[in-house]
């Protein structure tokens, strides 16, 4: 007895010492956790909680972790980007100068529907009544004109108290150039102890719209976000706990509570790192990635390194923060099928989330993609999950019914209706972000994940001429799986307007950006000798509205003329080129989570046989397990491919082939 309690004491110290590292991804309708304990990769993947999405991290984490415990965890959520869409974040005032209250709602004259008769925009996030005009004027060479003075402070702060409001956005002309009047502003609200976004921290940056809207939707989603991470870091104990970024990178959490409009894509960009990081060890260099969840779908071009943007819409708003090029459409699997005034079929952008859910979870009723499918013969309804969650046909046939009455149609016929509807919404997604930047799809790889995305990959693939797709390990994983392996990184930038400039002197510029993006990372554990730091510029020739992003080099001035004329179709040498901002990215290169080789395996043969919708009509059709698909594995489509995160059809033109990794590939016959 006593060797037993010996025994047992040995492995729980075991345990306790093991490294343990955990990737976390909260969607809108499943929560996924991946963790490294050890060199042994645990996965789990539960439904989420929309009314607290931290329990059902915290209920998650117990599980797949047991006696260890984690020293460092990554989260990717979608926390801050639903407070955005369902608008219900602070009560925010602004603080701006006088005369220029009603910007935010003034904004710019652009369209985004450039032909819409009647064009509409998102309601602002701050009524009139909370914008807060105050004297004191910095000139756009950062000569301050006027001063504030303490009485109008005192008058502030009373209005503020006044108003009963939950959080701050100040944001004053030119501070960009000269932060001192929003120093001043900060320093006298610090006394009302209310989240404080100010612009020149966040935004230094020219264009005063933009850096105002940056600055009011951190604010509005700040109370939120903070409660929730603080929620998560008690829970999480001594874990150290770090948050990815809409850029790819993982901040801390005192500076994601800062800054939380950085976070506003960080599920999708831990996708798109996961996605980068997988691709590396295939050797494939240009892909698209297709993350298709219960929610949305969001979609990626990977060509060498992933693109980034400065400039995002978020439910409308604009938000000028680094972040992946992203294109997000409202099509995933639980998205609602439903008949318009017109009389035609329409998918989404409704969901019906993780609860209710599609009809065939047990709780709703509305007709879902997620239904379609299972009516179509795509899911196996007791392979759900890989079991762990039943599915109930006959809701789902239910379901899809009411809407074959409208449609004048019945069974496979209505699913294959609502099947093709959501394809065409992805399809036109993938064609932004391909064909509307001048890239040919077909000259890309397809790399389909996300908890929906193998399902209609291959069919997808079909439509935009597209001959190769990879169906990783784990796919309804990968966003976790990208944000356990994330680097820490922090970028920032500077607006300098500097004509014809020298590179030394941009430089030179550029230090103090350095020693505060070091200290930062440094204060976040990071060694100082293993970051790297990347130095970008924002150019155009002078006079022109809008800048090219060029990397930071001894020929970048050329590299700014050849980009803007494939960019724009000509360039011109001899004209004066300008730079505007200055940008920089350090990050510590984050060690590599390699994928585990697989050990070769008997030839494969089929669990069953389900009837399926092959194209318009069905078919009997193998079900193959996915860890019975070994090395060099050849397989005929159709057929389909169960596993616990995600179910995969292929389609009958492509042949499956199963790399060393367990990586799928289907190839174009």
């Amino acid at each position: 007895m006593a060797g037993q309690l010996d025994e047992a004491a040995d492995s729980t110290r075991a345990a306790r010492s093991a490294t343990v590292r955990v990737g976390i991804d909260t969607g809108g309708t499943f929560t996924d956790l991946v963790a490294t304990i050890g060199g042994e990769l645990r996965v789990l993947k539960l439904p989420s909680t929309p009314d607290d999405p931290a329990r059902a991290v915290l209920q998650g984490l117990s599980r797949l972790l047991g006696d260890h415990s984690a020293e460092r965890i990554t989260y990717s959520t979608t926390v801050a980007t639903n407070v955005l869409l369902e608008r219900k974040g602070a009560r925010v005032a602004i603080v701006t100068d006088r005369g220029f209250e009603d910007l935010i709602e003034i904004g710019r004259q652009n369209r985004s529907e450039l032909y819409a008769l009647a064009p509409t925009r998102p309601a602002p996030l701050v009524p009139r009544h909370l914008r807060f005009g105050v004297g004191g004027r910095t000139r756009f060479d950062g000569e301050v004109e006027a001063s504030l003075t303490d009485a109008a402070l005192k008058r502030l702060r009373a209005a503020l108290r006044r108003h009963r409001v939950e959080a701050i956005a100040v944001c004053m002309l030119h501070s960009y150039a000269n932060p001192r009047t929003e120093k001043a502003l900060a320093e006298a609200l610090q006394a009302l102890e209310l989240p404080l976004s100010i612009s020149h921290r966040l935004l230094p940056e020219y264009r005063e719209y933009e850096r105002l809207s940056t600055t009011v939707v951190n604010a509005y989603v700040a109370p939120r976000m903070v409660t929730h991470l603080e929620r998560l870091q008690e829970g999480f104990g001594g874990s150290r706990m770090r948050v990815m970024q809409s850029n790819g990178s993982a901040i801390g959490v005192g500076q994601a509570c800062a800054e939380p409009v950085r976070t506003i894509l960080s599920g999708p960009a831990a996708g798109v790192v996961g996605a980068g990081a997988l691709a590396r060890f295939m050797g494939v260099e240009r892909f698209i990635t297709f993350d298709m969840g219960g929610t949305s779908t969001d979609v990626a071009l990977f060509d060498g390194r992933a693109r980034l943007r400065p400039l995002s819409h978020p439910a409308g708003y604009p938000v000028r923060t680094p972040v992946i090029d992203i294109h997000t459409v409202g099509a995933g699997g639980g998205s609602i099928a439903r008949i318009d005034a017109g009389g035609s079929l329409q998918v989404g952008p409704q969901s019906a989330g993780a609860d209710p859910g599609p009809a065939c979870y047990g709780r709703g009723v509305a007709p879902t993609v997620t239904d379609a499918n299972l009516v179509a013969g795509r899911l196996v309804a007791d392979r759900f999950l890989g079991g762990a969650m039943p599915l109930y046909p006959a809701r789902a046939a239910k379901a899809l019914s009411l809407l074959g009455r409208a449609t004048k149609s019945a069974g496979a016929a209505t699913a294959h209706g609502v099947i093709r509807v959501v394809n065409a919404t992805m399809e036109r997604a993938i064609r932004v972000i391909t064909v509307e930047r001048g890239f040919d799809p077909r000259d890309f790889a397809l790399l389909a994940f996300g908890g929906a995305g193998p399902m209609h990959a291959s069919e997808l693939a079909l439509d935009l001429g597209i001959r190769h797709v990879v169906l990783p390990s784990n796919p309804g994983l990968l966003c976790a799986w990208g944000a356990l392996g994330a680097p820490v990184g922090r970028e920032l930038s500077l607006t300098i307007r500097e004509t014809d400039p020298q590179l030394h002197a941009l430089e030179r510029r550029a230090q103090p950006l350095i020693r505060r993006a070091r200290a930062e990372l440094v204060a976040e554990g990071a060694r100082a000798a293993d970051i790297r730091h990347e130095l970008y510029a924002d150019i155009r020739y002078r006079g022109q509205s809008f800048e090219l992003e060029v990397r930071l080099d001894a020929g970048f001035v050329e590299a700014f003329h050849e980009q803007h004329r494939r960019t724009f179709g000509h360039a011109t040498p001899e004209a004066p080129i300008e730079v505007v901002n200055l940008r920089l990215r350090s990050y510590v290169p984050a060690a590599a989570v390699p994928p585990r080789r697989r050990g070769r395996s008997r030839a494969a043969e089929p669990l069953g046989r389900l009837r399926t919708l092959v194209g318009a009509t069905t078919r009997m059709v193998p079900i193959f397990e996915r860890e019975a698909l070994g090395p060099r594995t050849r397989l005929a489509g159709p057929l389909i491919v169960v596993e616990m995160s995600a179910t995969a059809y292929v389609a009958p033109e492509f042949t499956l082939r199963c790399d060393d990794y367990g990586n799928l590939h289907l190839e174009l016959r």
